[in-house]
């Protein structure tokens, strides 16, 4: 998927596009991490792909407030049954979904040719902690940390560079 095929990287539907999905990205990390199952990496993937197109498909909420209130349910979850307060891998990826969350929204809330590179940003540097779990061996599935690494970055290039 490339930005060119969704709209633009500069228009205003094509960062809210890949705001979207970079919501997306640590929400799947934070997920597999409450759920501690590294084997629905793919399937939530797959799922959370779904939800976008249908959402962009019927145009009634965006897909980043969907993912923004599933963020939210999966934090106030780990902060109940104490996961949250730990450190640990849940901890982390509470982090990493707030870091990212925030780019993806400061991506929304400003002008579009701006708010492009704050959502490049978040790409390249999801495509980063990707490596570093890929690395690690940790959380999500490795096969997908390496294939998220790639595509992040490339998609991060093509925002950056206004394709």
């Amino acid at each position: 998927m490339t930005v060119t095929t969704l709209g633009g990287a500069g228009s205003d539907d094509g960062v809210a596009t890949f705001s979207g999905i970079l919501l997306l990205l640590p929400l799947l990390y934070l997920v597999v991490a409450k759920l501690g199952r590294r084997r629905a990496t793919w399937p939530l993937l797959v799922a959370g792909v779904a939800v976008i197109f249908v959402l962009e498909g019927l145009e009634l909420i965006a897909p980043a407030a969907v993912f923004t209130a599933i963020a939210l349910v999966v934090l106030v979850w780990g902060a109940v049954d104490g996961q949250l307060r730990r450190s640990g891998v849940f901890r982390l990826q509470a982090l990493g979904m707030l870091g990212f969350g925030a780019l993806a929204l400061i991506g929304l809330a400003v002008d579009p040719d701006l708010g492009r590179y704050a959502v490049a940003a978040g790409w390249f540097l999801h495509g980063v902690w990707d490596l570093v779990h890929l690395k690690r061996d940790k959380v999500v599935s490795r096969s997908f940390a390496e294939w998220c690494c790639v595509v992040d970055i490339v998609i991060a290039i093509e925002l950056a560079i206004g394709f």
